[in-house]
């Protein structure tokens, strides 16, 4: 098993070549600048501006569109299949609350024999 100090140190290395990655990105843009004529840059931006209501109106429509799928589905509650999409339909999760099973076990360990734990998991998150 690693110690702290060395999970530390890869922890580093990722973010080194994280940083590494952010400036190549950087580089790359910079080189595409480079060729990139005033003239062409302003194009560029006229079409952005031209395609902007259009993909803004598309993707409220997507968002609507999606959102009454889902709801009709769950409503349904049957996973339905298109010609390319399918709405997959899955029952509500089950939970307990832990805390108290907890203690009820306490009083009755019988009961902790159905209790399965997973296996831990990382992210790795920025600070």
């Amino acid at each position: 098993m690693e110690s702290e100090n060395e999970i530390i140190l890869r922890l580093h290395t990722l973010e080194e070549l994280q940083a590494q990655q952010e400036l190549l990105r950087l580089e790359k843009q910079d080189v595409l600048d480079s060729v990139l004529t005033p003239e062409i840059k302003r194009q560029i931006a006229d079409i952005e501006l031209e395609f902007a209501p259009r993909a803004d109106a598309l993707a409220e429509a997507l968002a609507r569109t999606t959102e009454s799928v889902k709801q009709a589905v769950s409503t349904y509650g049957k996973t339905v299949t298109g010609e390319h999409l399918q709405a997959v339909w899955m029952k509500g999760r089950e939970s307990w609350d832990s805390k108290a099973l907890q203690g009820y076990a306490m009083a009755h360990p019988e009961v902790l024999v159905f209790q399965k734990i997973g296996e831990p998991s990382v992210s790795i998150r920025r600070r």
